[in-house]
C-alpha cells in the first residue's frame, strides 16, 4: 500500500517537494508517509474537507507541535474554546481596522527600509527588508515597540525552529523553551502595566497564560509567514522577467501577483490535524489519533483547480482560490495585515530600486515554513 508515500523522505519534502507532491496527488492523494509518521493530503478538495471538518480532523491533540512549544492557543484548540481564544484578537485584524491602524505605518516603514538599502546597490532582502518589516509590524501590533529587534528575531527564530523540528520528528528544543520564557516575561510586563494595547485588551477576557500563548502564535506567525511571503514574492517576480514587466506596465496587478506567489509557494507549507475517529477518507482508512497533514504546497498546485499549476502567472483568473492561508475555523487571522505588508514591500522595492535583479540563484526550502535561506538582489546604481 502507498508505494509512493512510503518512499518519500523528509529531505525531499524540505528541499524540492513539488515533483513528489505531484506524484502523490495523481496516485495517492491521501497517502501514508512513514517519514512523517502520518497521512499526507495533497488533493485540493480533500484538503478543503480536512480543514472544514474539525469534528473529524482536529488540532486539539497533545501532539500538536505548536501547543507543545507555547501551550494551548487559538491555533491548537477547536469548538467553543477556539472561539473564546480567538475572538479577543479578531476585531483588530478585520480589513478596515488593519488599514486604519497599520496602512500608513507599513508603507512608511517599507519605504524607509528600501531607501536605506538603495545606496549599496545590493542587499540580502530576506534579512534586510522582509524580516525587519515583519518584526516592526508585529512589535507594533503586540505593543512590543520597545523590545530590541534582535531580541524579537531571536525569540521567533528559536520558537519556529522548535515547532518545525517537532514536525520533522525531533523533540522540542531548549532554545525554544528559553525564548518562549523570555517572551512570556515581556508580555506579562506589558499586561501588568495596563497601557492600552491588543494584549491588555485581550487580558480582560482571557487568563494571562492564554494571552501569552496567543501572543506567541501571533508573533511567530506574523513574522515567519510574512517574511516568507515577501521573500517568495520578490523571488518569483525577479525570477520571471516577463511577469515583472507585465506588473511594471500594469501596477494594479500587484495584489494578484502577491496571491499568485502565495499559490505557487505558500510560506506555511502544511497544516496538521488529528483524526477524532476512525474514518474512510480519500480511499484511505484513517484511525482515531492519526496525524493528518494537509500539504498547502501540494493542494495549491492541483491541476484540477489551477491549469498549468507550476507556472507563475499574475493574470491567473482564479488565483484567490488558493489555500495558502488555510481554510475553515483556523483560517489565518492576520491575512489582511500580511497582504498589506507584502504589497508595500514589493511596491517600494520596484519603485525605488532601478532594475533590480537576482544576484544569486535562490529557491525556497523548508518542511513546515518555506522560503529561500537568503535572497541576494542587486540593482543599477
Amino acid at each position: 500500500m502507498y508505494p509512493v508515500g512510503r518512499t518519500v523522505t523528509v529531505d525531499e519534502l524540505t528541499v524540492d517537494p513539488h515533483p513528489v507532491l505531484a506524484r502523490l496527488r495523481a496516485d495517492e492523494p491521501v497517502s501514508w508517509l512513514p517519514a512523517l509518521g502520518g497521512w499526507l493530503v495533497t488533493g485540493y478538495q480533500l484538503g478543503l474537507r480536512v480543514m472544514r471538518e474539525p469534528r473529524t480532523f482536529t488540532v486539539d491533540d497533545p501532539k500538536f507541535s505548536t501547543a507543545v512549544v507555547v501551550g494551548p492557543s487559538m491555533l491548537s484548540v477547536d469548538g467553543p474554546e477556539h472561539g473564546r481564544q480567538r475572538d479577543p484578537f479578531a476585531r483588530d485584524f478585520r480589513p478596515a481596522e488593519v488599514t486604519e491602524r497599520f496602512g500608513g505605518f507599513v508603507e512608511q516603514e517599507a519605504a524607509r527600509l528600501v531607501a536605506a538599502l538603495r545606496p549599496a546597490g545590493k542587499a540580502e532582502l530576506r534579512r534586510e527588508l522582509a524580516g525587519p518589516l515583519s518584526v516592526a509590524v508585529v512589535a507594533r501590533a503586540l505593543g512590543l515597540d520597545r523590545a530590541d529587534t534582535a531580541d524579537v528575531l531571536a525569540w521567533y527564530d528559536a520558537i519556529v525552529s522548535s515547532v518545525a523540528g517537532i514536525s520533522a520528528g525531533r523533540p522540542p528544543t531548549d532554545a525554544g523553551a528559553i525564548a518562549f520564557g523570555q517572551l512570556r516575561t515581556r508580555i506579562e510586563a506589558i499586561v501588568c502595566q495596563g497601557a492600552p494595547s491588543l494584549l491588555t485588551d485581550a487580558a480582560t477576557r482571557l487568563d494571562l497564560p492564554s494571552v501569552v500563548s496567543n501572543a506567541a502564535v501571533l508573533m511567530f506567525g506574523g513574522i515567519e509567514t510574512t517574511e516568507g511571503m515577501i521573500t517568495n514574492a520578490v523571488l518569483h517576480l525577479l525570477g520571471n522577467p516577463d511577469q515583472a514587466a507585465l506588473l511594471d506596465a500594469a501596477p494594479e496587478l500587484l495584489p494578484a501577483a502577491i496571491e499568485e506567489s502565495l499559490r505557487l509557494e505558500p510560506a506555511a507549507a502544511v497544516v496538521d490535524r488529528y483524526a477524532t475517529r476512525d474514518v474512510e477518507f480519500g480511499g484511505a482508512t484513517i484511525r482515531r489519533g492519526d496525524l493528518v497533514t494537509v500539504s498547502l504546497t501540494g493542494v495549491n498546485r492541483d491541476p484540477a483547480v489551477f491549469p498549468q499549476p507550476d507556472v507563475f502567472d499574475i493574470r491567473r483568473a482564479n488565483v484567490r482560490r488558493h489555500l495558502a492561508f488555510a481554510h475553515g475555523p483556523h483560517f489565518c487571522l492576520g491575512i489582511e495585515l500580511a497582504r498589506l505588508e507584502a504589497r508595500a514591500a514589493v511596491r517600494q522595492l520596484l519603485v525605488q530600486l532601478p532594475e533590480p535583479r537576482l544576484a544569486e540563484p535562490a529557491q525556497p526550502r523548508g518542511l513546515v515554513f518555506r522560503k529561500p535561506e537568503a535572497l541576494h538582489v542587486e540593482w543599477r546604481p
